[in-house]
């Protein structure tokens, strides 16, 4: 949802903003730079994983079909994650839920798209 909401403002300032006039430096019409703006927009959302700083908010823990496969480290983490009970509004800042969740995560072992330490304070990502 929150991608979706992006790509749709940006979408919009891009066509509000962009000048009618195609100038020397920029040979695209506005009609063509707007289609090519979606389509690189629905490339990235086709992708199905988000950035490691947009992980955040209300979150299941899965066995299958995941959003994102994540591996718990003790050091070196792309992530780091604190579990709270409302206010999952930042990045590293996960509330646990069992249903509607904004991303499903799976934990692995081996080969996961994102390595996170779980923390009591100062969550986030580099």
């Amino acid at each position: 949802m929150k991608r979706a909401t992006w790509c749709l403002v940006a979408f919009v300032a891009a066509f509000i903003l962009t000048p009618t006039v195609a100038t020397q430096e920029d040979p695209l019409t506005k009609k063509e730079q707007f289609a090519l703006e979606l389509e690189l927009c629905q490339q990235a959302w086709a992708s199905g994983t988000p950035s490691k700083c947009d992980l955040y908010g209300r979150i299941e823990i899965v066995d299958s079909f995941p959003d994102v496969k994540i591996q718990e480290v003790s050091a070196f983490a792309d992530i780091k994650v604190e579990w709270v009970s409302a206010f999952a509004d930042g990045p590293g800042k996960w509330e646990k839920v069992t249903s509607f969740p904004d991303y499903k995560v799976q934990m692995v072992d081996a080969f996961p798209d994102y390595k996170v330490e779980f923390v009591t304070a100062f969550p986030g990502c580099d």
